[in-house]
């Protein structure tokens, strides 16, 4: 695998801004698709009353998490959201009260075995916090008599400009990521535990090392500041030396890869049995008057999020996660999900014409696949099944490295995930 990158300005304005909780909102819109999975079924009805913390949706699908409310109050209706797989799904909207009250039913989880913390894991609603919203549990159930996993990774990166709410989990939460490495690490047997922080965040990597320090196998390593430093076959090469192959995974490898936040929160969850209700998100983007890391319950409304966040004008681009891989959205009632990482606004966005290729291979040394993005934009457009497959276009990752750096202006990236779309259902269909 070629270990291609690119250079990313990081507009980190709220890097050193302490987390705050944000106001709380008159309702919340929670999505019954929190997660890459089977969606869940609401296990509460319209007129229902609820607590914080309270199962709202349940799935028996093994490819599910629960959805907890992430406040007090009422069922007022339903409605339907698109997720970020743009698929349509069915969410509840709560009208909050004044008066939150936890859940009786929360309490810390009695973890004394290997399968006790998958269930726990399960029963807390963890996804992938990075922005991949993978059910966390799936990644722990791998079979150790068959694969062997030697090493945790705790994936600290966060290349994405702007995003800053993985630095401010090692700078307020930096306790709670190494209690749940050390809680994965003994019931999961794995003897060697790396977290990866990449270079242009020294504060993060003194602290962490500080943390690690009396735990000879946990080591943290200082990552090259290139785009995108974060994504798991990248961090495993670096990191491990080991090459992720095509169809493999990291467990594959001996790897289990999670996101720092993730960690962290599984982390206080043992300590405290309270649910993915809330997460941390940063709030920025060139309209932003106060860049912040808001704490925000899910299903929080985008635009008490920009109201928070004093916005100079309305934005005329706005994305759920980081500029490269985030998704757009254009509705203040988008709610936000449980692995949204950020909410980056802009005004005054520039509008670029495609023009014609110019055969440069700027966008192929950009690739960390070692793809050749123009050869696949090509098969794409002659429907050429069996090119697209000698391209192995299915490893793009959709990093959006290949459109950045296009002198052209081609959106090569959502050419390749829609080579992907097109070669996945012509392939089932065989």
């Amino acid at each position: 695998m070629r270990t291609n990158s690119i250079r990313l300005p990081h507009f980190n304005r709220a890097a050193e801004i302490r987390s705050s909780e944000i106001k709380l909102p008159a309702k919340v819109i929670i999505s019954m698709s929190q997660h890459g999975g089977v969606p869940c079924k609401p296990t509460v009805s319209v007129g229902d009353e609820v607590k914080t913390g309270q199962i709202i949706g349940d799935s028996d699908a093994v490819m599910s998490a629960p959805i907890h409310s992430s406040v007090t109050g009422k069922v007022t209706g339903t409605t339907e959201i698109m997720n970020i797989f743009g698929r349509i799904h069915e969410a509840l909207i709560i009208e909050t009260v004044p008066n939150q009250v936890m859940s009786e039913d929360i309490e810390p989880p009695v973890i004394d075995s290997r399968e006790a913390l998958i269930a726990a894991v399960k029963k807390s609603g963890s996804v992938g916090l990075g922005g991949a919203g993978f059910p966390t549990h799936i990644k722990l159930s791998y079979d150790p008599s068959e694969t062997r996993v030697d090493t945790l990774i705790v994936n600290g990166a966060e290349c994405e400009p702007y995003i800053t709410s993985d630095y401010r989990t090692f700078m307020e939460d930096g306790e709670r990521v190494i209690e749940g490495m050390l809680l994965l690490m003994k019931y999961l047997d794995i003897p060697v535990g790396a977290i990866g922080i990449e270079a242009d965040k020294p504060a993060a990597i003194r602290k962490m090392s500080v943390l690690a320090k009396p735990y000879k196998n946990i080591t943290v390593y200082s990552l090259p500041s290139r785009y995108p430093q974060g994504a798991e076959k990248i961090l495993v090469r670096n990191i491990t030396g080991r090459t992720i192959g095509k169809g493999q995974f990291p467990v594959s490898v001996g790897c289990l890869v999670l996101n720092c936040s993730t960690v962290a929160f599984i982390g206080n969850y043992v300590k405290t049995g309270i649910p993915l209700i809330k997460r941390r998100i940063t709030v920025d983007g060139s309209i932003v008057n106060k860049p912040r890391n808001l704490i925000v319950p899910i299903g929080t409304p985008a635009g008490d999020v920009m109201a928070a966040a004093d916005i100079r004008v309305q934005p005329d681009r706005a994305y759920m996660g980081g500029p490269m891989m985030g998704q757009t959205f254009y509705d203040p009632e988008t709610p936000v999900m449980k692995f949204t990482n950020a909410m980056i606004m802009f005004a005054d966005t520039k509008e670029y014409t495609q023009t014609a290729c110019i055969r440069c291979g700027r966008c192929v040394n950009a690739c960390s696949m070692g793809l050749v993005p123009t050869d696949i934009e090509h098969a794409f457009d002659k429907k050429d099944i069996e090119w697209l497959k000698a391209l192995h276009v299915e490893l793009c990752m959709n990093c959006g490295a290949c459109s950045y750096v296009c002198p052209a202006k081609r959106n090569i990236s959502e050419k390749n995930q829609l080579a992907k779309l097109f070669l996945r259902e012509n392939t089932s269909k065989k």
